[in-house]
């Protein structure tokens, strides 16, 4: 198939924004501040909308958009479970996983955006650009609230 790539290109980032959902998602379940959960909400709506994005093009190139997460982020989900229960929803923890996934999500798309660009065009370029900044954005907020913490 000619679109291929692009829509391995594509599925990529939709599984990172998968992986950024639950791990907000996670997040949410285990603080009980209710700022944070607002802020965990406006993440997974960022990543909502990344990803509705992205399934548009797969579907426009005659793909299927995966649903799945990568293998990490569910070992990463599991282990901040664990973290949450032995330290007591701890908030210092629970942001740290955040910026952790946020930079891990952030490198996903700078590898998009240094290596693959030949495979998209350029109105995708800038979709994914776009969404990187939202992404920044977010993880900008979440380092925020890191640096109150130390």
């Amino acid at each position: 198939m000619k679109n291929q790539k692009k829509i391995d290109v594509f599925n990529t980032l939709i599984q990172i924004n998968n992986d950024r959902f639950e791990g907000y998602e996670t997040a949410f379940k285990e603080t009980e501040e209710q700022h944070l959960k607002t802020h965990f909400s406006q993440f997974m709506q960022t990543s909502q909308k990344c990803k509705q994005e992205l399934v548009n093009e797969v579907t426009r190139l005659g793909g299927v958009s995966t649903e799945s997460t990568r293998l990490t982020g569910k070992l990463f989900r599991i282990w901040m479970d664990i973290k949450a229960a032995i330290t007591g929803k701890d908030r210092k923890g629970i942001l740290r996983s955040c910026a952790y996934g946020e930079n891990v999500a952030l490198e996903t798309y700078q590898n998009v955006l240094n290596n693959e660009l030949d495979h998209i065009l350029f109105e995708q370029q800038t979709m994914i650009n776009a969404q990187y900044a939202r992404i920044k954005t977010d993880r900008d907020l979440v380092k925020s609230l890191v640096s109150k913490e130390i």
